[in-house]
């Protein structure tokens, strides 16, 4: 079965690019990265096919067992707009310019000085390909859960990543609601770890594939946990929903101040480690509590911090809370 899956792919991807990408690049003038873009090709049709996969199965599953009402029907629309251009759209296109020779000068720098990156495979003799793909997976989480912790942990990057928290109509596709800057630095981020630790380039590929369609799970507007067991094994929507709560999630001890509780990405045991958990099982309304009006001792009913409707704005007022954020002793 995954030998067919691999094969069909192959030929998607070759198609796709001697029939699209190739003819595109010569006509841009763009043909000295053609050997490149044949790579990229294979990010493209990733995820072109994770947000199929996304809609056919958790669109059925918000129908069906949802934890809210929509009280903005575009909310989802313009999350949809980010999982698109971030997996099949502008962030590709800015990461194959940027990223990738980046990561690709790093590599030949450290093979002209003769460094051999780490390589966790080397630790275990005749490691199979499953077991080196689970302990990647586990290591890369890892790193990723402590990523997660100083974007609340920062004032200024609570000011690109409340953003993300800003959903009061948490769904499908809200796990791509990120400013551009956090989501580079991220990608940055995990690029270096896989190449620290040795990841194939293969199984880099599917290790970011399965870790964005968990993710997007985790965000579904699903009223779903996994068990008492399943809990602490994997991240559920019930779990996540828990870091996403008004007060609770992104704050410490509802005091306003940054830090929060669920941080872990894929695997809670980081959380349980860490003393980060919160296994509360209920499904709270998200968002972020300087989005609520408040009401001073004088009366005064002021209006809860606008986050922007559309994408260009919202990635604007990310920059200046940013600004804003770094310049105070706390946000808000």
């Amino acid at each position: 079965m995954i030998d067919f899956l691999t094969e069909h792919f192959a030929l998607a991807q070759g198609w796709l690019f001697e029939t699209v990408i190739e003819p595109l690049l010569y006509y841009a003038g763009l043909g000295d990265v053609i050997e490149d873009a044949f790579e990229g090709t294979e990010w493209l049709l990733i995820g072109a096919c994770e947000i199929v996969l996304i809609f056919l199965v958790l669109r059925p599953m918000e129908a069906l067992i949802p934890v809210h009402r929509f009280d903005d029907r575009r909310a989802r629309w313009n999350d949809f707009i980010y999982t698109f251009l971030h997996r099949i759209g502008l962030f590709p296109v800015l990461i194959f310019f940027t990223l990738d020779p980046l990561m690709d000068h790093v590599a030949a720098w450290l093979h002209l000085e003769n460094i051999s990156p780490f390589n966790l495979e080397e630790l275990v003799p005749d490691m199979s390909p499953l077991t080196s793909f689970f302990i990647y997976f586990v290591v890369l989480d890892f790193f990723d859960y402590w990523f997660h912790r100083a974007q609340h942990q920062f004032n200024w990057w609570w000011g690109l990543h409340s953003l993300h928290h800003s959903q009061q109509n948490m769904n499908l596709w809200s796990d791509d609601r990120n400013h551009l800057l956090d989501d580079v630095l991220r990608d940055l981020y995990l690029a270096i770890i896989g190449l620290a630790i040795g990841v194939p380039p293969g199984q880099y590929v599917l290790l970011i594939s399965l870790s964005r369609i968990l993710q997007s799970l985790q965000h579904a507007n699903v009223r779903l946990h996994f068990g008492r067991v399943g809990e602490w094994l994997l991240v559920s929507p019930r779990y996540h929903r828990m870091h996403h709560a008004v007060g609770v999630g992104h704050e410490s001890h509802g005091k306003g101040t940054l830090g929060g509780c669920n941080f872990a990405v894929l695997l809670p045991v980081w959380d349980i480690v860490f003393r980060t958990a919160n296994f509360t099982p209920k499904f709270e309304p998200t968002g972020v509590r300087d989005q609520l009006a408040r009401e001073d001792a004088d009366g005064t009913v002021r209006p809860g911090r606008d986050y922007g409707r559309g994408f260009w704005q919202q990635q604007w007022l990310g920059l200046k809370r940013m600004v804003e954020f770094a310049a105070a002793r706390r946000p808000g």
